[in-house]
């Protein structure tokens, strides 16, 4: 696993009280987004198949009767929420990697203060601080 430059990874915002990032941590999470990332785009890539499949299915599946037509959406309804879920999920995997590679990662995108690295060590995708994040959820 390749490192970042320390002056990088320690110019990130951290808590008061944390100690600043290191080349290391900061490697260690852009691989995990990254291998994150790549598993997200095979199982888009997997759905997206199979969706294009069972649409094609449809058309030799015209004389099912109710229930199994009924089976048959439910499924592609799924299908369709869990590619849209994994399109979201990559979404913020990639802008997770921008703002490394930007040097922003770890400023919460709403106040401005640090995230936490604690925090992003085990949610590498949050953008909001703790605080932000409460108050968005209360809404």
């Amino acid at each position: 696993m390749a490192t970042a430059p320390r002056s990088e990874a320690a110019a990130l915002p951290v808590r008061p009280g944390e100690e600043p990032w290191t080349g290391s941590e900061l490697a260690e999470v852009r691989e995990t987004l990254e291998t994150d990332a790549a598993g997200l785009r095979r199982d888009i890539e997997q759905a997206e198949s199979q969706i294009a499949d069972r649409l094609e299915g449809g058309i030799r599946d015209a004389g099912d009767d109710e229930a199994d037509v009924g089976a048959k959406t439910f499924e592609r309804e799924h299908e369709f929420a869990m590619t849209s879920n994994a399109r979201h999920l990559l979404e913020q995997t990639e802008r997770a990697l921008a703002r490394i590679d930007a040097g922003t990662y770890g400023a919460c995108e709403s106040c401005g203060q640090p995230i936490g690295k604690a925090r992003l060590m085990a949610f590498p995708r949050a953008v909001l601080c703790v605080t932000c994040k409460q108050r968005e959820e209360r809404r």
